[in-house]
């Protein structure tokens, strides 16, 4: 069955505690993997904890990259999430693995919208602009 995305978690033990404790590098690599998987950018958001450990978005017209760290243990929590067939997100998974100096790590991969009775699914499919009129939009009073 055809999926609208891939969506990888990904763990990965034995990294680097200082490449994890610094926002900048985290941020960087997260935009590279995102740009080596095929991805297009939209925008990102990155936080430093105190005492340590960085989280971030890099949200992608694709849909997302996240991550989560805790230096304390040499360890990151990552979700790559990407739509459609030009985005490769084994390719961002291989990038950050080398630069978060990862000695470990644990996949699974998940079809995201594998919606039955589609016989061609497309991550953007052409709407016709009546077919928005028509959806449900919640309205704040």
């Amino acid at each position: 069955m055809k999926a609208l995305g891939r969506h990888i978690l990904v763990e990965y033990f034995g990294c680097d505690r200082k490449v994890l404790n610094n926002l900048d590098s985290i941020k960087r690599f997260m935009d590279e993997a995102a740009i080596r998987s095929g991805a297009t950018i939209v925008d990102n958001v990155f936080h430093l904890f105190n005492p340590h450990g960085v989280s971030g978005v890099v949200v992608i017209a694709e849909s997302h990259l996240a991550i989560h760290t805790w230096p304390e243990y040499g360890y990151a929590a990552v979700d790559l999430f990407t739509c459609g067939e030009t985005v490769d997100p084994w390719k961002a998974f291989e990038f950050l693995k080398e630069k978060l100096g990862s000695n470990h790590s644990t996949t699974m991969e998940m079809k995201r919208g594998q919606i039955e009775g589609v016989k061609v699914l497309r991550h953007k499919p052409e709407i016709v602009v009546d077919e928005l009129s028509e959806l449900e939009v919640p309205v704040e009073v």
